[in-house]
């Protein structure tokens, strides 16, 4: 099931997406389907007749995982971590598809990273592997936008990659999706720049969040970020960056100064 966020005229809900690309139908839900259950209004829009936003503003938390794809820790230089390299997201750096990326004025080098996205789907902590499944509510299309010049400046990656727009997610949540082994393109104005698949992670996706949850209490919408696979490189004013992961879509945005 592929669950949307999106705007007509009146205030932003939530829809459950169905059809082929490119005739994909959105149809209204009642409430908000983390908190409570799903439930069709009957009210039905063409997905190309809405704007798609982020299809989840968490209400507490982004956990990014750095460094997770070995061919990346070698392009960016240093060794593979021994345990997930955690960091924490503000929700204000949260944005949907098609929105413009404003490129922050503290950085003259700033990189897209074509990403899976997890979102949690009820309060957890400790997580045992066995009962990760039971705690994911599905997975989106993310880009971890960062600073780099900052990142390495800082030391701390909290400026880096946690200003406004920084997390593009998107275009939906799939409830039901294998993650061990899917493909992630990245795509800079129209030209294939990074390209992976989940099953080359360090730390795959039960072993991110049963360690994410031994640290942080997990809520209903909270999202982690998975990493990156190798070729990430620097965007500029006017740029078209295209996230796509296999069973999931493609998350679009450009990038002005």
């Amino acid at each position: 099931m592929r669950i949307a966020r999106f705007v007509t005229e009146a205030e932003p809900a939530y829809g459950i997406v169905t059809g082929d690309p490119g005739e994909e139908t959105i149809t209204e839900l009642t409430g908000d389907p983390f908190y409570g259950s799903v439930q069709q209004t009957g009210t039905s829009h063409a997905v190309d007749d809405v704007r798609l936003v982020a299809p989840i503003i968490p209400r507490s938390k982004v956990v990014g995982v750095g460094r997770n794809y070995a061919d990346h820790v070698a392009e960016m230089g240093g060794e593979p971590p021994v345990s997930p390299l955690l960091f924490l997201v503000p929700n204000t750096a949260v944005s949907g598809p098609n929105e413009p990326i404003t490129l922050p004025s503290f950085s003259e080098e700033v990189s897209y990273e074509a990403e899976l996205a997890v979102v949690i789907g009820r309060i957890c902590k400790d997580v045992p592997l066995e009962r990760v499944d039971e705690v994911i509510f599905g997975c989106t299309v993310a880009n971890d936008i960062t600073a780099r010049d900052a990142q390495r400046t800082d030391g701390q990656w909290a400026r880096a990659k946690g200003f406004d727009g920084s997390t593009p997610l998107g275009p939906w949540v799939e409830t039901e999706l294998d993650v061990e082994d899917l493909e992630i393109t990245g795509r800079l104005n129209g030209d294939v720049v990074q390209q992976g698949r989940t099953s080359e992670m360090i730390f795959g996706v039960p072993e991110l969040i049963s360690q994410v949850s031994q640290a942080f209490t997990l809520l209903p919408g909270d999202v982690i970020l998975t990493g990156t696979p190798a070729g990430v490189g620097a965007v500029s004013d006017g740029d078209r960056f295209e996230a796509e992961v296999e069973g999931l879509g493609t998350l679009v945005n450009h990038f002005r100064r």
